[in-house]
């Protein structure tokens, strides 16, 4: 539980991602809540099973950009480390997004007049987060100058949620 903790510490730019080791343990159940949180969230906003290829998508991206950057940078042996530390701090924005999906579902039974704005303010603000805490994580892994971090970080995120995406609604 605390490695756990630690690692959510880097969400909150509080810990260096870079330090920590997972286990083989650890990383296994990081990936099977990824998917079951991106499970739930698609299924809440699209079809079901559209949500789980999308989500499949994303994941077989998010694996591929890491490698491929890893590759890029000749640090194949942070593998496990990046992807733990990205998919932790993702998986607790996807655990904010489910609340804000049930905040929306609660908006919409009480006719919450602002609740468009809301839940866009919600939306921009946690995917700027997320960006933020990528851009963080890279620049830890990579010590790259902020502005690379913050690029390679916008272009992990088109890759991973952008394609797939697009890719649905073709």
């Amino acid at each position: 539980m605390s490695l756990l903790f630690r690692y959510l510490s880097s969400c909150w730019f509080l810990h260096d991602p870079s330090d920590l080791v997972p286990p083989k343990s650890f990383m296994w159940k990081n990936v099977t809540f990824y998917l079951i949180s991106g499970f739930i969230v698609e299924g809440l906003i699209s079809d079901p099973a559209d949500g789980v290829l999308e989500v499949l998508g994303r994941f077989i991206m998010a694996f591929s950009s890491i490698a491929v950057l890893l590759l890029f940078e000749k640090k194949w042996s942070y593998f496990n480390q990046l992807y733990t530390s990205i998919f932790v701090c993702e998986n607790f924005i996807m655990t904010l997004a489910v609340g804000a999906e049930m905040l929306d579902l609660w908006m919409t039974m009480e006719h919450v007049e602002m609740r468009e704005e809301i839940n866009i303010g919600a939306a921009t603000f946690l995917v700027l987060w997320y960006i933020a805490i990528v851009s963080y994580i890279f620049k830890r892994f990579f010590s790259h100058p902020t502005s690379v971090s913050v690029i390679y970080a916008i272009s992990y995120f088109v890759l991973t949620y952008g394609i797939p995406m697009m890719l649905m609604d073709i």
